[in-house]
């Protein structure tokens, strides 16, 4: 029975991990490019400068999160190069 319980348990964690990294990213950035158009089309004569800034800088915010997170991934996936060649220990 623990031998469930633990396989259990890591399933919930690869799950989730599949959750935020297969559907998350792809959503954030979509909600980026979302926000960029909006501020793009605020530049019209109906939309505010202050509306216009709002959305290129929530755009630019989810952007970088996409862009950290993939970074980070690389380097978790690197992390035993990077120790064993460079001597760089990370995670």
């Amino acid at each position: 029975m623990h031998t469930v319980a633990a396989d259990l348990q890591q399933l919930w964690r690869v799950t989730l991990a599949a959750l935020i990294f297969g559907a998350g990213l792809p959503m954030i950035f979509a909600l980026g490019v979302r926000f960029q158009s909006l501020g793009r089309a605020a530049a019209g004569p109906a939309g505010s400068l202050s509306q216009r800034r709002t959305a290129i800088a929530v755009a630019a915010l989810c952007y970088a999160v996409v862009l950290a997170i993939v970074i980070a991934g690389v380097l978790f996936v690197a992390k035993d190069f990077l120790a064993s060649r460079l001597g760089i220990h990370l995670y």
